[in-house]
């Protein structure tokens, strides 16, 4: 089954649906609707979904994206944080595609503070799982802390496309070296690989946001062996990169409880201390956070 065989939601279903709730897109909630059924199908088609799979939808909206992702894979489960919208959005999959709501689920609550009970919970009856990928167009302002979230609560998931703000998407995929190289492209590199799927324009969303988005495509990969947990980790890049100008020996020296503390530490990661963070990869970050949680035992 491909996406072309059903419609989709047009502008006007949209702005229709919009007027059914009184609803008014806000900025707070990073909601900005595609209105183009073809640029559904374009990311629907980008996320090289299995038929077989569970997706997690993250901000489905009137959804759109929605019913395009449950023509191509075996069930959805959508969280919705606005309640209006959320209560709406099973009503418009039994209009829409009647025959398969049944492999729907839809959760009220934030992305950003739902843990892995509550998506377990609301599985929907047909998924034989919980969710292999992730497919959304993520609101910017949260974009990048709602990926890590989901990403730590679920280790299931195994690969999906998500759209966001440009300049995120381009963070994201940046590699060392980079100018742009920081936070985001670390972290995202401790759960796998992600790349740049294209771009798109302002006028298939209403209302029209100011800025182009990017479709990022993530492929999960084991992390790193070591012996240092993925707070440990995180809380080096997180140092890091707070004065990134800084030279790894003079950024960690508080966190390492000294400047010569911080060069041992490094030297022992096989890390340049005059290094900066933006030159290093996942594995020297984890190195490091490695050294430290030895030398702290010892």
């Amino acid at each position: 089954m491909t996406s072309e065989e059903h419609s989709l939601l047009s502008a006007a279903d949209i702005r229709k649906l919009a007027d059914i709730l009184d609803l008014r897109p806000t900025k707070t909630l990073g909601q900005n609707y595609v209105i183009d059924p073809n640029t559904i199908r374009r990311i629907v088609g980008a996320a090289h979904l299995d038929a077989r799979e569970h997706v997690l939808e993250i901000g489905p909206g009137l959804g759109s994206l929605t019913l395009g992702l449950m023509d191509v894979a075996h069930t959805v489960t959508a969280i919705e944080i606005d309640p209006p919208v959320a209560n709406r959005l099973a009503t418009t999959v039994e209009a829409w595609r009647p025959e398969s709501s049944h492999r729907l689920s839809v959760v009220e609550a934030d992305a950003l503070r739902i843990g892995r009970a509550d998506i377990d919970a609301a599985r929907p009856q047909a998924a034989d799982g919980p969710p292999t990928a992730i497919v959304a167009n993520l609101p910017y302002n949260v974009a990048v802390p709602v990926m890590l979230h989901i990403l730590a609560e679920l280790p299931n998931i195994q690969h999906g496309l998500v759209m966001v703000q440009q300049e995120v998407a381009e963070r994201l995929v940046a590699g060392p070296g980079s100018k742009i190289y920081g936070v985001p492209s670390v972290k995202m590199a401790w759960y796998g690989k992600a790349t740049s799927a294209g771009t798109v324009g302002t006028k298939v969303f209403w209302p029209a946001p100011r800025i182009t988005s990017g479709l990022v495509h993530f492929a999960a990969e084991e992390p790193p062996e070591t012996t240092a947990t993925r707070q440990e980790v995180f809380e080096v890049i997180d140092t890091a990169f707070a004065q990134r100008r800084k030279t790894m020996r003079a950024a960690l020296s508080q966190w390492a409880g000294s400047g010569v503390a911080a060069e041992e530490i490094l030297l022992a990661a096989g890390v340049d201390p005059k290094a900066r963070g933006e030159v290093l990869e996942i594995e020297h970050f984890v190195r490091i956070a490695e050294h430290k949680h030895h030398r702290g035992e010892s």
